[in-house]
């Protein structure tokens, strides 16, 4: 079991800035440009996934390259804090396909 983290995210900000404010290991590899599969979440409630908006084109062609998709997958960098996602509980897949050997961790900007 992963531990739990509780945080609060400013509206308009996207789960992968919010993680990495927040020292969680959400690796996010090309900041955010929508160009790897790095910054991949599960979100925890099919309820609250289909209350989000539909992942576009370039969204869906990153997450098909995620390691462990599910159902309610998607990238940290395309889902962002409202209100209507008060609450929201995220998991993180075990691995992630990237680009980094020997036990590399970017650190955010």
């Amino acid at each position: 079991e992963h531990p739990k983290t509780l945080t609060q995210a400013p509206i308009g900000q996207s789960m992968l800035e919010v993680a990495h404010r927040n020292d969680i290991e959400l690796e996010g590899a090309c900041e955010g440009s929508l160009a790897c599969s790095t910054c991949h979440v599960i979100i925890n409630s099919t309820q609250v996934y289909d209350s989000l908006p539909e992942p576009d084109d370039d969204e869906n062609d990153m997450l098909d390259l995620a390691f462990g998709l599910t159902e309610t997958s998607r990238l940290g960098c395309q889902v962002f804090a409202s209100k209507e996602i008060d609450g929201m509980v995220l998991s993180l897949p075990k691995a992630t396909r990237n680009f980094y050997v020997d036990d590399f961790v970017p650190k955010p900007h």
